[in-house]
């Protein structure tokens, strides 16, 4: 984004950004120009901006759009009002942290979508529709009848059509697995996972008293010939699987091993609980396992990693009755209901196709964030290309507990194998999340720092080699 001019007289600088016929948004074009204006020095902090009535008349646009835009540029830190003397441009804001958070699975901030508008429209839009009354009083049946019907929705390029009450609405996945393993397991019971796995499973197993036992894997994931040993040696409660862009390998599951894993469930009768919340974000995925063992299989997809870790809503398709109640029973014990404003404005959203704009940008950004870590890590890289996630494999003269102490003295969090670990081994791996560090250019400094920090050896830190 280029300006035009920026002229100084008396009173203030005369600033007029150039506008784009197909640049998008008028008021993000205003904001971006601005805030390239104040990196490239055209704007210095004190700066006093025009009034926003004498922009709107220059730049040929109405005043709304002037104040949106000044509204988004306070949001990103850039004016500071100063009543009735006018809005200024604000001094850099000092950095209270160093920190470079490459530790936790977030969707990217997608570029050229206005969330707080996408925000206030939805919330404004609930309000005008809703009783506020049941906006604030208790739901005990898993969803009410708009949410199921926003679910099946949501769960449509998956399975196609649905009935609306094979889906229930859970105050996410986290939610979602921990009811599925008191409902379907007892205390001492087993779970089979694969060797490194989401650490909320193992969280919620230890909480609740059940074991987890590693089932091998290779690049494909979960071995068939090893789940179909584990069955009949352990005679599990239940099979946790994460099928698509697997959290942390990034592996993705394809059709035949997700075919063979299904026929195993219903040869040992033995349920499996597909965690899939990545499947929309990824590229061309296969059919998820349900579709093929759909008595056997409960699958849960999260709002949370496609849109927003604030919209706390899961979909669990449970297509039995009987198994849809104690699953809402065990539920009820230690997380009621979805909160009702919230799954109001996730349902709105899916329903008027703010969901899906906002799960395509995220889509765009996450990818060309792969394309940044693929540029920076070379050889190491580990990714898909698509999802929140990089699964990166350390040279020999590191172990990723060293690595990420390493990081962590340079300013970088970064998650290390172990904590994914269902058994005693681990691989010599760290997982990087790519959505967490809003700005590209800070992501792009941390990737680097990190890639700067692989080359070296521990010693050259102080960090002792073991």
């Amino acid at each position: 984004m280029s300006q035009l001019k920026t002229i100084q007289d008396k009173n203030s600088p005369i600033w007029l950004p150039r506008l784009a016929v197909n640049g998008g948004p008028r008021f993000l074009q205003i904001a971006d120009a601005l805030q390239a204006a104040v990196v490239d020095g055209s704007l210095k902090p004190g700066d006093r901006l025009p009034p926003q009535r004498q922009l709107a008349v220059q730049l040929d646009v109405d005043l709304t759009t002037i104040t949106r835009a000044y509204d988004e540029a306070r949001r990103r830190n850039l004016l500071e009002g100063r009543g009735a003397r006018g809005t200024y441009v604000a001094a850099p804001k000092v950095e209270l942290t160093s920190i470079l958070d490459l530790s936790m699975n977030t969707p990217p901030p997608p570029h050229g979508v206005d969330f707080d508008d996408m925000l206030k429209q939805g919330l404004s839009q609930v309000l005008m529709r809703a009783d506020s009354e049941l906006l604030m009083t208790y739901h005990l049946g898993g969803g009410s009848d708009s949410d199921r019907k926003a679910g099946t929705k949501w769960l449509e390029p998956m399975f196609g059509y649905l009935d609306s009450p094979q889906v229930v609405v859970c105050p996410g996945a986290q939610a979602a697995i921990a009811a599925l393993i008191l409902a379907l397991t007892a205390p001492g019971d087993i779970i089979l996972a694969e060797p490194t796995t989401y650490p909320g499973l193992r969280a919620a197993a230890t909480q609740f008293g059940r074991r987890i036992i590693a089932v091998e894997a290779d690049q494909h994931g979960m071995l068939p010939e090893m789940l179909e040993e584990a069955c009949r040696q352990h005679k599990p409660g239940l099979v946790y699987l994460n099928p698509t862009l697997q959290n942390p390998t990034a592996v993705t599951m394809p059709e035949r091993r997700r075919k063979e894993l299904a026929g195993i469930a219903k040869r040992c009768n033995v349920r499996i609980v597909e965690d899939d919340p990545y499947w929309l974000l990824a590229d061309a995925p296969p059919p998820p396992i349900a579709t093929f063992a759909p008595e056997q299989v409960y699958y849960i997809s999260t709002l949370s990693k496609c849109l927003t870790p604030g919209l706390r809503v899961a979909f669990v398709l449970i297509r039995d009755a009987d198994e849809r109640e104690r699953f809402l029973v065990a539920l009820r014990s230690f997380a009621l209901m979805v909160a009702p404003l919230t799954a109001a404005l996730a349902t709105q959203w899916i329903l008027d196709g703010s969901a899906d704009a906002l799960m395509e940008g995220v889509r765009k950004e996450a990818r060309l964030r792969h394309r940044m870590a693929r540029d920076i890590l070379a050889g190491r890289y580990g990714g898909a290309g698509d999802g929140l996630h990089v699964w990166l494999e350390l040279p020999a003269y590191w172990n990723s507990s060293q690595l990420a102490r390493a990081a962590d003295n340079e300013g970088i969090a970064v998650t290390p194998a172990e904590a994914f670990a269902t058994g005693s081994g681990s691989v010599n791996a760290i997982r990087i999340s790519l959505g967490s560090i809003k700005d590209r250019r800070r992501l792009q400094a941390g990737l680097q720092r990190l890639s700067d920090l692989l080359a070296r050896r521990p010693e050259s830190f102080g960090v002792a080699v073991v």
